[in-house]
């Protein structure tokens, strides 16, 4: 497996809490890798660490085999760029003026704004289906609009790499699959590699060609979704009575949560004290 981004033997902590220790991760070039586990198991802090945001207190993180501390910022943010869980856009500012953003990396005293540049924006704005939206101020946008408007700025830097922390939290369903069937297309049509950490287990099976595991910051299973998606693995990571069919509409694996007289009849017993 051929794998640009990875992470060997790292410790990842804030301040004196570990979050994770002794934990090794490599992303397959050309996948779109989801990041799954339970609530606070490191999976957006591992995400943390592969984008430099947070330096491991031990073992490193290598950018094409060179430790991505060492490596020079503006290189690493030409090469993989970053989606954060929470954006927040300056007030009043323009749509195309946040994506045109993303082509800070490119520039430099010996290059100014080119033809290049607005190429680009305008080329990302339509892939993100958010050119119509070019002169609107990012704050009057619905919640999937200023999301594709974020994925378009990331997209003006045109990484071969892309890294997106839970990008469809506080979405409705619908604009939930809209930003995930986009991020698929910019995987198939463009071929970049795309990691991105997610909650719901059905679009992380149905979107990932790549499944990372995750509880209590260690690894458990990494693998295609249909290796990674069982029934017991999902009993074993989110305490989760189910079974596991396949989607009937695109064939990836589906989890059914156990009905839930079966699932209290399936739980241990716990003694109660009297009193």
């Amino acid at each position: 497996m051929q794998s640009r981004l990875s992470g060997t033997a790292m410790t990842l902590a804030y301040e004196r809490r570990t979050i994770a220790q002794d934990l090794s991760v490599a992303v397959p070039d050309r996948s779109f890798t989801v990041i799954i586990g339970p609530n606070a198991c490191g999976k957006s802090t591992l995400l943390r660490a592969l984008s430099r945001l947070l330096k491991p207190a031990a073992g490193v993180v290598l950018l094409d085999g060179e430790d991505i501390h060492r490596l020079p910022a503006r290189g690493v943010a030409r090469t993989l760029g970053l989606l954060p869980q929470t954006s927040v856009a300056p007030d009043g500012i323009g749509v195309a003026e946040l994506v045109a953003r993303g082509r800070y990396p490119h520039q430099g005293l010996l290059r100014q704004w080119s033809r290049e540049d607005e190429r680009v924006v305008v080329q990302s704005m339509a892939a993100t289906g958010v050119a119509d939206l070019a002169d609107r101020p990012v704050d009057e946008l619905s919640g999937g609009q200023r999301q594709r408007v974020w994925i378009a700025m990331a997209l003006a830097q045109q990484t071969p790499l892309l890294l997106l922390d839970e990008p469809t939290t506080y979405l409705d369903i619908a604009h939930q699959i809209e930003v995930l069937d986009l991020c698929a297309r910019l995987h198939e049509e463009q071929g970049r590699t795309l990691v991105a950490v997610l909650h719901d287990l059905n679009h992380a099976a149905r979107y990932a060609t790549h499944l990372i595991a995750m509880r209590e910051g260690r690894v458990v299973a990494a693998g295609t979704p249909r290796e990674v998606v069982t029934a017991e693995l999902v009993g074993e990571v989110f305490g989760l009575p189910c079974r596991v069919i396949d989607d009937p509409e695109s064939g990836t694996p589906l989890v059914i949560p156990a009905a839930r007289r079966r699932a209290a009849a399936s739980a241990p017993t716990v003694a109660v004290a009297g009193g």
